[in-house]
């Protein structure tokens, strides 16, 4: 890089947070980008941050306060006089703790999911088998074996040669804005053939490998301090978002791009009597998609705007580290088969779907053997088969960087899988829509429609979407038909709304896979999320009842 060259704003340049080391006084020790972006560090206390003494204030206040709070508001309301069955009263309390825990932060997230955890059985909500039956879950051992692979293309140095790839593309390099871009356009795609879960692991390596060489080149630039921390860099919270939420909104696209639209079609189609094709669906979904996006974007820029914009002579430094990297090692390319077979056979039932019909025999087989838990698993563990020195009986993985991966996420959400199967099993998440279905008056179907959204995404935001999708639908189709209304339109809005969730690390699995990158501040995808939930609803809530008018879905 030449010194004389200048490719950043002069506004990022005079930014306060983000400046120059000073030349006066000793030399701040120099972050490691590399180790710091792609070492695995999540959910770290005080001490291993590096913050301002302004935001050190803000979060001992946030974590003093949750201390205290947690406790509190479980306790009072579980002496409530509430009236509410005292199981379903006791789950409530225990959540409304665990949902605190989760934003302040007085211990580390997976943990407070564990306290809350360990209190429904004490209480005596559910007993301790099937309280933690839902650990064995599909998901678990998606993000086991996903994790595994996406530890071994860290390791490998694929995630930075996909990152260079990406760079490369004519015109995405200049801008922070187009790389952020791209990538949400990317997950949107694949998320609508490919579990979103899956697809946020597999470009999650790669997007931290192109926040890496973002990172460097700002320090190289003395755009940040010498011993800045790139875990807390704005661009970082924004692309590792947009692939959350991306996933999120493609995954809306087809009947098969995630588990609540196979839940939604299937009980719409049983209370209707009509089919819904998979053409018509497409149809109804993507101006909804569409508009989502734009909005997507919109938010992340303005709530988490890049501290750079351009990033000129990237170009120049991607042909160095191309030249640098050379040929792929025989590591890299047993990754590349492992990743690429559980790629592969992930697609599979989406490819048969598309060809043969989601009722065919072909598709109901694939879908039942290919378990994407189960194929992520499969692709993990030819890691430890494929040889890279087979004289010397040396895998492409070992047990000990396997052990490195991110296990505060998988339990972090293997809680929040177990508040939502309880919510389900103790009927408290009827119990919640019934009471507001009472109390706030729906009267006509844009009233029972904008009900169905808004409480899909409350009960999406503390468990799982599928779930959310099982118990809010079958709410909303009854009293639909008691009230003489067609139920169309707001199932599918029910539906569709289900796979938001966006404010909580435990909202959906591909949110807390980019949280546990560390790259995402809890109330960074806080305020995000919310924000998104709130327009994302009215999006829902405006556009279905047309789309459904023209496409004649259902019908």
């Amino acid at each position: 890089m030449h010194s004389g060259s200048n490719p950043y704003d002069e506004r990022t340049m005079m930014s306060s947070k983000l400046t120059a080391p000073s030349e006066a006084g000793p030399s701040p020790q120099r972050t490691d980008v590399r180790a710091a972006l792609l070492g695995g560090k999540t959910f770290r206390s005080l001490s291993e941050q590096k913050l301002t003494p302004r935001e050190e204030k803000f979060e001992k206040a946030r974590q003093t306060l949750g201390f205290f709070l947690a406790p509190a508001v479980s306790i009072i309301f579980a002496l409530l006089p509430t009236g509410m069955d005292h199981t379903q009263q006791l789950l409530a309390a225990v959540l409304l703790g665990v949902i605190i825990l989760w934003i302040c932060e007085p211990v580390p997230i997976p943990v407070g999911g564990l306290i809350g955890v360990a209190a429904v059985v004490l209480l005596g909500v559910a007993p301790a088998n099937e309280v933690l039956r839902p650990f064995g879950s599909t998901t678990i051992f998606t993000f086991i074996g996903a994790f595994i692979l996406a530890a071994a293309m860290l390791k490998h140095g694929i995630a930075q040669r996909l990152a260079f790839a990406v760079l490369s593309i004519p015109g995405v390099a200049k801008s922070t804005y187009r790389v952020i871009i791209a990538f949400g356009a990317i997950t949107c795609v694949l998320s609508a053939f490919v579990s979103n879960t899956a697809t946020v692991a597999m470009l999650m390596p790669t997007a931290l490998g192109i926040l890496a060489v973002i990172a460097k080149l700002m320090q190289d630039r003395g755009v940040v301090k010498a011993d800045f921390d790139p875990l807390r860099l704005r661009v970082g919270a924004a692309l590792m978002l947009m692939l959350a939420y991306g996933a999120s909104v493609g995954g809306l696209l087809t009947p098969v791009g995630a588990p609540p639209n196979l839940i939604g079609r299937g009980l719409i189609e049983e209370a209707t009597g009509t089919k819904i094709s998979f053409v018509q669906w497409t149809a109804t979904v993507a101006p909804v998609c569409a508009a989502m996006f734009v909005v997507l974007a919109l938010i992340m820029f303005l709530l988490n705007k890049p501290e750079i914009r351009r990033i000129e002579g990237v170009d120049k430094f991607i042909r160095e580290q191309k030249a640098e990297q050379g040929k792929m090692s025989r590591a890299e390319i047993n990754t590349l088969i492992a990743f690429g077979l559980t790629v592969t056979l992930w697609l599979l039932p989406a490819i048969a779907s598309l060809i043969t019909g989601p009722d065919s025999e072909l598709y109901a087989f694939l879908d039942d053997r290919l378990d994407e838990g189960i194929v992520a698993v499969i692709g993990a563990s030819l890691l430890f088969i494929l040889p890279t020195n087979w004289k010397e009986r040396r895998a492409t993985m070992t047990w000990s960087d396997a052990a490195k991966i991110d296990w505060g996420t998988i339990i972090l959400f293997g809680t929040g899988i177990i508040f939502g199967a309880l919510l389900s099993a103790t009927g408290l998440a009827q119990t919640i829509g019934n009471a507001a279905a009472a109390n706030l008056g729906v009267t006509n179907i844009v009233a029972i429609t904008a009900f169905a959204a808004i409480l899909a995404i409350l009960i999406s935001e503390t468990t799982s979407n599928t779930a959310s999708a099982a118990v809010v639908v079958p709410i909303v189709i009854p009293l639909c038909v008691a009230m003489g209304v067609d139920p169309l339109v707001p199932a599918l809005a029910a539906t569709f709304a289900a796979s938001f969730g966006f404010m909580l690390p435990v909202s959906t699995p591909q949110n807390a896979i980019v949280y546990g990158s560390g790259a995402v501040p809890i109330t960074r995808m806080v305020r995000t999320g919310f924000t998104f939930d709130i327009l994302g609803a009215i999006l829902i809530i405006s556009i279905v009842p047309i789309m459904v008018g023209i496409t004649g879905i259902g019908r």
